[in-house]
């Protein structure tokens, strides 16, 4: 298979949680055979929450940190921030004069999230929240990227990058791609609560959790509700436990379900293993992670490293663009 050039991103709105590891794991993955950009999205987290800007660098050295604790590799991937590279925000501007607005106001997210903050009772309605789609046409597009790795409910937005790619293309002349949608098996977890995960919810176990707060965490775990004692049948298919351990100790799944069907294991010991099949999971994550941190300058280094690459090709593309546009 002929090596791809990827292109993915993350914003640095807080701590990561074991939501994202199956996320990371897919770049992992990608790595080892591709030529893959991954960024700090420090501009797209304006977007929600320009008011609050005063975390953003230190969320960003954090979420980098957890990145190369879970195993991204600054000498296979280039690994940057988005603002890091300016020719990003040219290549928004520029494809923000071409674009039509009905384009942006039919994005399926866009009414519904403006609707969703409104409740919140925050206004979004700004050009910058409209306008994201746009500037992460302009992310991926920059790097002439070949596929990006994105889930389903992401389709629309990828289309419509490759929407503009074709009117730019059309307008002046072929000069991207149009980026290919790289589907994969991310597990989705639900919160402790059974919601959908967030901090926002605080029904998160955080990606470098300590023992205490995943056993904390599993502890407040919804379970069976029909299930008063620990001898009566259980029914895990409703039980945010099982739901884990699907994910966490799947070569033991078909025991434990049995065993809980038959009121063999009560929820108490269930939870207990569910927090030893985690702790083997994030305990090295936590040591790396110790490791890194621990070399000062490291995280920066491979920023500013990641940044002069990403830069690299982001000033090839531009050039054509320029020369595309006659401008």
């Amino acid at each position: 298979m002929p090596v791809q050039r990827i292109l993915s991103g993350m914003r640095p709105t807080g701590r990561l949680h074991i939501g994202h590891l199956s996320v990371l794991e897919n770049w992992i993955e990608l790595q080892k055979d591709n030529q893959c950009f991954f960024f700090a999205a420090d501009w797209h987290a304006l977007t929600t929450a320009f008011e609050h800007t005063a975390g953003i660098k230190d969320n960003v050295r954090e979420m980098i940190a957890d990145w190369l604790a879970v195993g991204l590799d600054p000498e296979k991937s280039v690994i940057f921030v988005q603002s890091d590279v300016p020719e990003t925000a040219e290549l928004h501007l520029l494809f923000s004069m071409i674009i039509p607005l009905g384009w942006l106001e039919r994005v399926p997210t866009y009414k519904d999230q403006v609707q969703q903050f409104k409740q919140q009772g925050r206004d979004i309605m700004t050009y910058g929240f409209l306008g994201y789609p746009v500037l992460q046409a302009a992310d991926i597009l920059l790097y002439r990227a070949d596929a990006v790795p994105v889930g389903e409910d992401q389709l629309p937005h990828l289309e419509l990058c490759r929407e503009l790619a074709r009117r730019f293309n059309h307008l002046y002349r072929p000069i991207f791609p149009e980026p290919q949608a790289k589907l994969s098996r991310v597990a989705v977890l639900p919160g402790v609560d059974g919601r959908k995960m967030s901090k926002s919810y605080a029904n998160d176990i955080g990606l470098m959790a300590g023992l205490d707060e995943i056993r904390g965490r599993v502890n407040a775990m919804i379970t069976d509700p029909a299930r008063i004692r620990k001898t009566d049948p259980g029914h895990p298919e409703v039980c945010v436990v099982h739901k884990y351990h699907g994910i966490y100790t799947g070569h033991r799944l078909a025991e434990i379900e049995e065993d809980c069907r038959a009121g063999r294991v009560g929820c108490v010991a269930c939870k207990k293993l569910l927090v030893e099949s985690l702790e083997a999971v994030l305990a090295p994550l936590r040591e790396r992670r110790r490791q890194i941190t621990s070399r000062s300058g490291y995280v920066e280094e491979v920023l500013a490293e990641g940044a002069r690459r990403a830069r690299a090709e982001a000033v090839k593309t531009m050039a054509m663009v320029r020369e595309a546009m006659q401008i």
